[in-house]
């Protein structure tokens, strides 16, 4: 029994309500959050909003949390490009948390990292579908619902699946519905 310890509390990340937020927000900004386009960019925290509609969860650890509540009241991993992947890759408490794999392996609504070459990354996407001629992705910054990841100029990608997401209960089922619409955010 002690070895399912570390699973207990993980919930099943909701890939379709984050593709239906990333459809309904791609083109337009949730008044819900700061749109950061003109200081660094704002493509991971729409990545970040994406997985939130997903998983309705947030970690309010502070310095290495993942939340928002407001622009001066963020976790840098909410709109940090490497500070994502770095909580991501690392969380073992509340919210969401993945692991890097092979291009491969993404499925829908995960995340690809964009990178120089160098090992430092410049751009966050989720994945919206796929077609024969590669992933479809949603981003902010440079706007786009539905465009290829071949299409963008990178040297190097760094593909991240959610495999879930922990809280100590369910988020309640109606937590989706006023974020999508730009009312609320998830109560935490």
């Amino acid at each position: 029994m002690a070895e399912n310890a570390p699973n207990r509390g993980v919930l099943p990340y909701d890939r379709l309500r984050a593709r239906e937020y990333a459809r309904r927000w791609a083109h337009g900004r949730n008044p819900l959050f700061y749109n950061f386009s003109g200081i660094g960019g704002d493509c991971t925290n729409f990545v970040s909003q994406c997985i939130l509609a997903g998983c309705c969860t947030m970690n309010y650890t502070p310095t290495f949390g993942w939340y928002y509540r407001s622009p001066d009241d963020r976790a840098a991993a909410w709109s940090g490009v490497q500070y994502l992947y770095d909580f991501l890759s690392g969380n073992t408490g509340p919210g969401p948390f993945g692991r890097q794999v092979g291009i491969d392996e993404l499925q829908l609504s995960d995340v690809v990292q964009l990178g120089r070459g160098d090992g430092s990354f410049f751009h966050t996407l989720l994945i919206v579908g796929f077609s024969r001629r590669g992933y479809l992705v949603a981003a902010h910054s440079d706007d786009a619902y539905g465009r290829l990841l071949p299409s963008y100029s990178y040297r190097e990608l760094r593909p991240i699946h959610i495999e879930g997401f922990r809280c100590p209960s369910p988020p309640p089922p109606e937590c989706f519905w006023p974020l999508y619409n730009g009312r609320a955010l998830p109560p935490g």
